[in-house]
């Protein structure tokens, strides 16, 4: 499937590795290939992730080993990627 990403997740995005770049330069290839192979993961399998009980249609993929969470819809042939925030955001 086609991933896109809205301007909020993009903008999630960088800010997430730019902080981990400043703080945590050691893991931030490891934390860019996580995240790589979550989107493709959803991409391939794009109903693999849970629902969002409070939001139908909205899925979310943990990046298993650090502390975000990538939010998704698919519509169609697309996975639209919403944001991505900290697991401690509600």
């Amino acid at each position: 499937m086609k991933v896109v990403y809205t301007t909020e997740a993009l903008a999630d995005l960088d800010g997430i590795l730019n902080y981990i770049a400043n703080h945590y330069p050691a893991i931030s290839e490891p934390f860019q290939n996580r995240f790589h192979a979550v989107i493709a993961r959803v991409a391939r399998w794009p109903e693999s992730a849970q629902e969002v009980f409070e939001r139908p249609g909205v899925r979310v993929a943990p990046l298993i080993r650090y502390p975000y969470k990538v939010f998704y819809r698919v519509s169609g042939d697309t996975v639209e990627i919403l944001y991505v925030h900290h697991a401690a955001r509600e």
